[in-house]
């Protein structure tokens, strides 16, 4: 993942947002909440001012909430990497349990996907044939 922008040249608000698909909303939602890595810079106007790492950093974040992972869980593993080296073991507990979790969601999104195939085919076989009869029997 990586941006254009470099660390010399700080963002606008609304530049994080187009380049991350988060709302300019759901930034400040997200520096509230605790779940930067480190403080938003600010111009003497007191506008925000984002770095490539704060934009890189909240890529990751947009990849772990489009995945499930709760805001208390993300919220913690900010917590984890803004206190530095020494706790990447309890890291690694938490994307693994996540990651565990995302596994268990595909494996039934794979079952449903095979559901919605198999009825596809049944129809698909019966309008072939010409048999639309027997179509309302949900076994069918």
């Amino acid at each position: 993942m990586t941006t254009t922008g470099s660390p010399a040249e700080p963002l606008a608000i609304g530049e994080v947002a187009a380049r991350t698909g988060l709302s300019v909303h759901a930034l400040r939602l997200y520096e509230r909440e605790g779940l930067l890595v480190g403080p938003v810079g600010r111009t003497s106007g007191g506008r925000r001012r984002y770095t490539a790492a704060d934009v890189e950093w909240l890529l990751i974040c947009v990849k772990l909430r489009e995945s499930g992972m709760p805001l208390a869980d993300l919220k913690r593993f900010a917590e984890l990497v803004r206190q530095g080296p020494g706790n990447e073991a309890e890291r690694l507990r938490l994307l693994d349990a996540h990651r565990r979790r995302v596994e268990a969601q595909i494996r039934a999104l794979e079952e449903c996907r095979s559901v919605i195939a198999w009825k596809v085919g049944v129809y698909a076989e019966h309008l072939a044939r010409g048999e639309a009869d027997g179509l309302w029997d949900p076994t069918a």
